[in-house]
């Protein structure tokens, strides 16, 4: 069994490793990937076809007798919250284990934010929600969170129910956040329409770990399979060509269920992959975010990225 990373040497990695590489490549551009609850008065410019009616100022149309709207700057100050699934299916992965990648995740996302002054919290779900951080800014409350991660005892096979864990944040999370739940979505059916409920409320983010091995197997031979969440065991013969595309197939299925529940639910969806660069997958993911907030206010989306929609995979890998 190899051994648990340290949270401090973890952080300290990811902070000389990870987020000062982000800081150059996004060039201080912060709010690429978070937009806080307050808007603060920037300008004024003329009506333009899409604007949200309900931004006009009607003391300026009338002095002008043109139809003027009002822009806003966001509020950076926000309050995240990470809904950590730690179930046991996350203690796989061909190289690196789902729950490394999960960890690592939220080390970044979590000291990006406490750097800015912003407070996060998290929700952590074994078998059942076992622990609630309250949310609380600065270095040290990172490094709180990826104790619980890192140090907490292995989960024991059980099935996942995540709209216990969603429901659990629906509950508790009363004011507008940021909300990122990490998972690999591997559940009892359900929690899609917990999703959306709480993406009414929230600015939610669904971030699926997955190991390439979920997708495809290799040929190898006779290979004993283990379920994470109830324990059994069943040898297949990966030799069998029909067999492997079988497999295959179901993956496919899964994900493109996957694809349509994050989109009923009205969520962003970045897929996390135990093989690839998670600077590179923010990075796209910081795009596809920018790109839908200048939609959003009226700027439109340009042509060659106008087929990605909410709920669409960001081919992310970490």
């Amino acid at each position: 069994m190899s051994q648990r990373p340290d949270p401090e040497q973890l952080l300290t990695r990811l902070e000389w490793t990870v987020i000062r590489r982000l800081d150059g490549l996004l060039h201080g551009d912060y709010r690429t990937f978070f937009r806080g609850p307050g808007l603060d008065l920037a300008d004024l410019r003329e009506y333009q076809y899409h604007d949200d009616v309900r931004h006009i100022d009607w003391n300026v149309t009338a002095r002008h007798q043109v139809p003027h709207v009002r822009e806003y700057n966001e509020d950076r100050d926000l309050t995240a919250w990470f809904l950590l699934d730690l179930s046991a299916s996350l203690d796989f992965g061909a190289r690196v284990k789902k729950q490394a990648v999960s960890a690592e995740f939220v080390g970044v996302l979590a000291r990006l934010l406490t750097r800015h002054g912003n407070r996060i919290g998290a929700l952590c779900y074994g078998s059942a929600v076992d622990k609630v951080i309250p949310a609380r800014s600065g270095r040290r409350q990172v490094l709180h969170l990826l104790h619980a991660m890192l140090e907490r005892p292995v989960t024991k096979p059980a099935p996942t129910q995540l709209d216990a864990l969603l429901a659990h944040a629906e509950q508790l999370v009363k004011r507008r956040a940021l909300i990122f739940v990490v998972s690999d979505f591997i559940s009892a059916p359900g929690w899609g329409e917990a999703l959306g409920r709480l993406a009414q409320r929230h600015e939610v983010v669904a971030v699926q770990l997955s190991d390439p091995l979920e997708h495809e197997l290799p040929d190898i031979g006779m290979l004993l399979l283990q379920d994470a969440e109830t324990g059994e065991q069943l040898f297949v013969d990966t030799h069998d060509k029909g067999f492997r595309r079988r497999f295959a197939e179901l993956a496919q299925a899964r994900e493109t269920s996957l694809r349509e529940q994050f989109a009923l639910a009205g969520v962003d969806a970045l897929e996390l992959s135990t093989e690839g660069e998670l600077i590179e997958a923010l990075l796209r993911f910081a795009d596809l975010r920018a790109l839908r907030s200048r939609a959003a206010t009226g700027g439109g989306m340009p042509a060659h990225l106008s087929h990605l929609q909410t709920g669409d995979k960001t081919e992310a890998r970490t």
